[in-house]
């Protein structure tokens, strides 16, 4: 079983109990008494390069990485800095992520909110919606068959934008098949957890020039940012950088000015 299994399969037991307590039809009657979803893609967009700036606490691969007593307050800074959007992680055993968090951060900041998390099925994107993001992650990887088109339906039914995470030259011709604006490439193999620092210079050029196209993983400061804003990234994803540095704010405008 790989790392990518692993943690699919408990996000299923997660989920299982999560929806035990509240069935899909409520949940869905809930999302809908949710404000519609902010659109993140004008910012995207927009000349110069955005910034994801994520509230992670754990990765399955570095370990714990920071004490975030307040993930309000570090949300503060990050919209403070000029973030784009801001990524919550949510899921809990390997990121000790929360739904509770992104609610947190929803209460806080007006910039768009992804939730971040291996979303398997239609309950995490009713979910999402009814906690306050306003774009949802759906990972190739993780997806086969139709059930990429199939979410990615529904997401868009929900109003929610989806960043669609792509590792290799197969799932990069799946995510252009399926239509996908935003495209999120993920240096890290989630496989294996390991780093490629050359994936997204390999892949971008696959993606149409209308793509708004991602650079996630391994982007350790402005250098890294610049790299992947010369080879055709739009925004970087930045969790780890971000959340172990001690002035969020302005690392953020930083990575902006790459």
């Amino acid at each position: 079983m790989s790392v990518l299994d692993d943690i699919v399969a408990g996000v299923r037991e997660d989920l299982a109990e999560r929806e035990s307590r509240t069935p899909l039809p409520r949940l869905r009657e809930l999302a809908s008494l949710r404000p519609e979803p902010r659109d993140p893609m004008p910012a995207f967009r927009a000349p110069g390069l955005s910034v994801i700036a994520e509230v992670k606490r754990s990765s399955p691969s570095k370990g714990h990485l920071a004490e975030i007593a307040d993930p309000a307050a570090l949300a503060t800074s990050y919209a403070q800095g000029g973030a784009a959007a801001i990524s919550v992680l949510t899921e809990q055993r390997r990121f000790n992520g929360s739904l509770a968090d992104l609610r947190a951060v929803r209460a806080a900041v007006d910039t768009p909110l992804l939730r971040k998390d291996f979303v398997v099925t239609e309950y995490q994107l009713v979910e999402a919606r009814e906690a306050g993001a306003d774009l949802v992650l759906l990972i190739v990887a993780a997806l086969p068959g139709d059930e990429l088109d199939r979410l990615h339906a529904i997401a868009v039914e929900l109003g929610l934008t989806t960043l669609v995470e792509v590792h290799d030259e197969a799932e990069t011709e799946r995510a252009v098949a399926l239509g996908a604006e935003l495209v999120g490439v993920n240096a890290r193999n989630l496989k294996t957890l390991q780093v490629d620092p050359d994936t997204f210079g390999r892949l971008a050029p696959g993606l149409p020039e209308q793509v708004v196209k991602v650079a996630e993983s391994g982007i350790t400061g402005t250098a890294d940012a610049a790299r992947h804003a010369a080879e055709g990234a739009d925004v970087v994803l930045v969790g780890e950088a971000l959340v172990k540095g001690g002035d969020p704010a302005t690392a953020v405008k930083e990575m902006r000015s790459a």
